[in-house]
């Protein structure tokens, strides 16, 4: 028997460690030849890439130099920053220790921002400016809606997050986008002269229709009265009554601003406001006195002239009269409560501050000829790499070019009759 004392130990080497180093090795040898390979057909097409390249930068400097140039002006404004509203407040307070939990986060009024931006976008302001500026022409349309439309395209209006609202016009005139975009602010203060955008702004447009009618009712009274006095041929009454008449048309003045001040409550205020139950009442207390003074009482005694005893033609002069000092009365008061309304509005007034007037730009907004040409220069490229090494592909593998030849048989033969 042979002694295996002294024999060399044999190493028996693990197929599993050799066949994954191995594949291992063999994919990233495959990965970096492949990309060699690939390098190495784009270099022998070179000059043919660089050609293409080339012939497409310079189509493109071209097309890039011929775009119209667009100017882009802009002009910045402050909207008038609101307060928070009575019925904000009182919510807030009612929330009580629910408020503070919120925080800023608790926001009950809107953004003036947004309702400006709003108005901006109207048509009536889009009409104006279409107007002012021919921009039919200058857009070459033909249809309205199609004008509005390119120039609604042509302008862009955001707002920051302080609250100030950019408009930025862009035209081929520097110019005239300058002009736009300041017409934007003009028509702007002009549309909001006539919207009722606030609570002060609505009861002001209340009170002015009252105003007119009361106007119009005074006028008819006025004509009644002379119409009256030619009729009767009484010039005046004797002065105590006279001064009874003045009191009772007084009263029914007071009567009627009265009930328009609740009718006006009623649209802004709810049913449960205190302010609105006192006026009421203090309504329903003067037309019982003005019941008991056309009764002829005042008082617990009454008095020595009484209406219903006027002769006839004193009557009609007496209620000719009265009509002409209610009219007066109303008119009167009704004009106090519409100043009252003009002078709460302009409180409230839409005050637009410009903080940057839009001036002509001297630097094209567009078009940036340069990222054109860039862009167009890594699209060809891509284009161009990825033909060249479809070619390649399909030399190299004859079944491939078999298939192309056969469908590009298939393509151009004749069809059968």
């Amino acid at each position: 028997m042979e002694s295996r004392i002294g024999h060399p130990t044999t190493v028996i080497d693990d197929p599993v460690i050799d066949r994954g180093a191995s594949a291992s090795s063999y994919s990233r040898s495959h990965s970096e030849t492949g990309f060699l390979d690939v390098l190495l057909r784009l270099a022998e097409h070179k000059v043919f890439i660089a050609k293409v390249v080339l012939g497409a930068a310079i189509l493109a400097a071209i097309v890039a130099f011929l775009l119209p140039k667009t100017y882009t002006a802009t002009t910045r404004i402050m909207p008038p920053q609101q307060t928070q509203s009575s019925l904000a407040s009182a919510i807030v307070g009612q929330l009580g220790p629910l408020a503070s939990m919120a925080g800023t986060n608790l926001n009950l009024t809107k953004n003036p921002s947004d309702v400006y931006i709003y108005i901006l976008h109207s048509r009536t302001i889009a009409d104006d400016l279409i107007g002012r500026f021919s921009l039919m022409q200058v857009y070459k349309e033909k249809i309205h809606s199609k004008a509005v439309d390119a120039l609604r395209d042509h302008t862009e209006i955001s707002s920051g997050h302080e609250g100030g609202i950019s408009i930025l016009v862009s035209d081929h005139d520097p110019q005239r986008a300058a002009d736009i975009a300041n017409a934007y602010v003009d028509e702007l203060k002009k549309l909001t002269q006539t919207l009722a955008v606030t609570e002060a702004g609505r009861r002001r447009i209340f009170f002015e229709h009252e105003v007119q009618q009361a106007m119009d009712d005074l006028s008819k009274a006025e004509l009644g009265m002379k119409k009256t006095q030619e009729e009767t041929g009484i010039l005046m009454l004797e002065p105590q009554s006279r001064a009874m008449l003045e009191g009772l048309a007084s009263l029914h003045g007071q009567v009627a601003v009265k009930e328009a001040q609740v009718q006006a409550m009623r649209s802004f205020a709810a049913d449960e406001n205190p302010d609105l139950k006192r006026a009421e009442s203090e309504l329903a207390a003067m037309r019982i006195e003005l019941s008991r003074l056309e009764a002829g009482k005042v008082g617990d005694s009454f008095t020595d002239i009484d209406l219903r005893k006027v002769p006839e033609k004193g009557l009609v002069y007496v209620r000719a009269l009265r009509e002409l000092k209610y009219r007066e009365a109303v008119y009167e008061a009704m004009s106090k409560q519409y100043e009252i309304a003009r002078v709460d509005e302009a409180k409230d007034a839409a005050i637009i501050q410009v903080l940057d007037k839009a001036v002509p730009p001297e630097i094209r907004s567009s078009p940036k000829r340069s990222l054109i040409v860039l862009t167009v220069v890594v699209l060809t490229l891509f284009m161009v790499s990825l033909y060249v090494l479809l070619v390649e592909r399909i030399k190299a593998d004859s079944g491939v070019l078999a298939r192309f030849q056969l469908l590009k048989f298939r393509l151009l033969r004749n069809p059968v009759k």
